[in-house]
């Protein structure tokens, strides 16, 4: 009896150190050792880095302080992280002791003028109170690690609440910097087709005074006022795009939409980086890029749920004790009572047509897809970066390239209307050229819209930014 004493507790003891399920180990995925079109040397943590700043734009790097404190995606997700502590609290509390109290009070009385006609003495009123208090506490013995695999995924969810956040944040950093940037380009586009309209009214005066002098068609005429209606009827699909990138840009920063459109109409340049973007190589995304780091502890969730459908595979012990008592008082008799026990109980699963033992291979397979989901990203990561690297490299090739052809027809516009007012040349060769000009004039804006982008979306591949944060957050 003694030897079973002395073993009883420290079996428990043992027991109480098993944890069943499989042990987290962070995944491993082969990346290569560079980018196409960068180095081998490994970036800084960009998380911080505030690379839209590489604008020199004011009004934009405003826009972005405004919208990371009252961006509502980005406050929703911060809800989240709130919703991810009560969690963990409430995964850990079912391996802890509970302690449980309640009580209650009562008063009776009766009326006994019925017996008062019937007997000669006796009492004919009696009142009684009743009070009545309980204890009760229990607690599960957590032999096989139910509710530490819990709460390990609970903490790993938690984990992912954070990453969340940043996520959401690089999210809103993207389509800010781009709506504002869409703004500009059509701010730009609106005086560049100003700018050709007044070209066309011009080169329409001078085929009327031509005229006039009798060495222009009707024809001529008709052609030029044709260009100039055909230039106005391209000015408004710019101011609206003007106004739905502003608008748009008013409901990320959390206020009525048109509220910020009388501070951006008047208008500046449009944005274009004035540095490059430090890459590193793949493997910085697993540490920097915010979506990857949410699926690892994603996975890490799904792993700790392994362990907690195992444990429901294996007995378990309670210990449980009450404590009752009550008190009586009346006008007969005062009296008490009171009751108690306490022992343990043993759960012990025999027959549950398979449900245990398949919810292990549900949690098997959770934690498998999470595998795979986070596999998935990692490469879709690469590609993001893959991608925007190259488009931006070939964006400085074309906006250069486009620059030497806006000069070109500037210079080829300005000899053809020499060349006409002399005769030399037909009024087509005008047109043509201030076709060609304003043509070009546009696609350098696009190409430099489009080179502007591609910046962005390099630095939100790498998760540039994603830890920014704000005052009040």
């Amino acid at each position: 009896m003694k030897i079973a004493n002395v073993l009883f507790p420290l079996s428990l003891l043992l027991l109480s150190g098993c944890v069943v399920g499989p042990n987290y180990q962070s995944p491993d995925a082969a990346l290569p050792g560079k980018f196409s079109e960068g180095n081998a040397r490994v970036a800084d943590d960009v998380t911080l880095s505030p690379w839209w700043q590489a604008f020199r734009d004011k009004k934009l790097n405003s826009l972005v302080a405004q919208g990371l404190a009252e961006n509502l995606d980005v406050k929703a997700s911060m809800e989240r992280i709130v919703e991810a502590r009560a969690n963990v609290i409430s995964a850990g509390a079912g391996g802890l002791p509970q302690l449980n109290s309640g009580a209650s009070a009562s008063r009776q009385g009766s009326d006994g003028s019925f017996a008062r006609r019937s007997s000669v003495t006796g009492n004919d009123h009696s009142e009684s109170s009743t009070l009545t208090a309980g204890l009760d506490a229990s607690w599960l013995l957590d032999f096989f690690g139910q509710y530490r695999r819990a709460k390990e995924s609970a903490n790993a969810s938690l984990d992912a609440a954070f990453d969340d956040v940043n996520v959401a944040r690089l999210a809103y950093l993207s389509d800010l910097v781009s709506s504002y940037i869409d703004a500009r380009y059509n701010q730009e586009a609106l005086a560049l087709a100003q700018k050709s309209l007044s070209s066309r009214r011009e080169t329409l005066k001078l085929t009327n005074d031509i005229k006039a002098a009798g060495a222009a068609s009707n024809l001529d005429v008709v052609q030029s006022e044709g260009l100039v209606n055909q230039t106005l009827a391209e000015l408004p699909a710019y101011e609206t795009g003007f106004h739905v990138a502003a608008n748009h840009i008013a409901t990320l920063l959390g206020v009525p939409a048109t509220t910020v459109t009388a501070d951006l109409i008047r208008g500046a340049a449009q944005p274009m980086p004035r540095y490059n973007t430090k890459i590193g190589i793949p493997a910085d995304l697993i540490r920097n890029r915010p979506d990857i780091r949410r699926a690892e502890r994603l996975l890490a969730a799904a792993t700790a749920q392994i362990g907690v459908a195992e444990s429901q595979l294996y007995p378990s012990i309670s210990l449980s004790g009450t404590i009752d008592g009550s008190r009586t008082i009346s006008n007969a008799v005062r009296g008490g009572a009171a009751a108690w026990s306490f022992g343990p109980s043993l759960n012990l699963p025999i027959f549950n047509g398979g449900a245990l033992k398949a919810n292990v291979d549900i949690a098997k397979s959770g934690a498998a897809q999470q595998y795979i989901a986070w596999k998935q990203t990692v490469l879709r990561a690469v590609e993001d970066v893959e991608n925007a690297l190259i488009s931006l490299r070939k964006n400085y090739q074309t906006v250069a390239a486009l620059r030497k052809v806006v000069a070109s027809y500037e210079e080829a516009l300005g000899l053809a209307r020499e060349s006409y007012k002399g005769g030399a040349t037909s009024l087509l060769d005008v047109l043509d050229a201030e076709r060609s000009l304003s043509s070009s004039r546009i696609q350098l804006a696009a190409g430099i819209r489009s080179l502007a982008t591609n910046y962005v979306a390099l630095n939100i591949a790498v998760g540039g930014g994603s830890a920014i944060e704000v005052a009040g957050q």
